[in-house]
């Protein structure tokens, strides 16, 4: 045994130290793994972006992969046919839908705003109408008889006993001034006869004749004043065609009249 084997361990001269084994390239795509050493010539995946909308973080997507798009709020895309139908409808839907566009993240932003306009719009179109309506039907209803105080009101609005402060011009007559009895008149309606709404129009001088029919002297009797006139007022094929079936017989005088020719 040499002095050199003196200090040797047991089972011989040690080992020559090993080179580290070499890591294997990570398959083509696919991220190296944190930490571990890149083995040179290997290409070097490009840092991890910041996370997008749509994009989870850590997660590796292929070159040209795009999320797909939020999805269409279905309360926005509801909202113009609601608004074109159903006017105030439509507003509803189209803020409810622009409220879920801004939390969710969905789109129809536009759809809703024009669900909301188109509604707007519909919804004025239906007040105005409704406004235009109901001034028509109260120009076109009845007094009650004797008036409490003057107003201008339409011909076919005069019933029996209502009284006019005068009598209008010849021809057409659209608006007179209506007045209580008790105060000074020169005109009131002493008879007054309806077509049937249904009847086709029969001629100015055929309609002229049945409304004469009820325009009598009989009508105000014997006590008659004197120098009233009687004046027949017939509906024009105009007014015809407007609704108008209505025929009134008048008292008139240039003096003013007794309180009521009726009473």
């Amino acid at each position: 045994m040499a002095d050199d084997d003196l200090f040797a361990p047991p089972g011989g001269p040690a080992d020559p130290p090993r080179p580290p084994a070499p890591v294997p390239p990570p398959p083509a795509g696919a991220p190296a793994p944190s930490g571990a050493p890149v083995p040179s010539g290997a290409p070097v995946p490009p840092p991890a972006a910041a996370a997008e909308p749509g994009f989870a973080p850590e997660t590796y997507y292929a070159p040209g992969w795009q999320p797909a798009p939020p999805r269409v709020e279905p309360l926005a895309v509801a909202s113009v046919p609601a608004g074109v139908v159903l006017g105030p409808v439509g507003i509803g839907l189209g803020a409810a839908g622009l409220s879920r566009v801004r939390s969710r993240g969905t789109r129809g932003r536009g759809l809703a705003v024009a669900g909301m306009v188109v509604g707007a719009v519909v919804t004025v179109a239906w007040t105005a109408g409704a406004l235009l309506w109901w001034q028509g039907e109260q120009a076109r209803t009845p007094l009650a008889g004797d008036v409490d105080a003057p107003q201008t009101v339409n011909a076919v609005q005069l019933v029996l006993g209502t009284c006019l402060d005068e009598l209008p011009p010849d021809g057409e007559v659209s608006q007179v001034r209506a007045v209580p009895c008790a105060d000074e008149h020169r005109a009131q309606v002493i008879a007054r006869t309806d077509l049937g709404a249904d009847e086709v129009w029969p001629g100015q001088q055929a309609v002229d004749r049945r409304v004469a029919r009820v325009c009598t002297p009989d009508v105000l009797g014997s006590d008659a004043p004197e120098g009233v006139e009687l004046v027949v007022w017939s509906p024009t094929e105009a007014s015809w065609r407007d609704g108008d079936r209505t025929g009134l017989c008048l008292a008139a005088g240039t003096d003013p009249l007794p309180a009521d020719l009726l009473g």
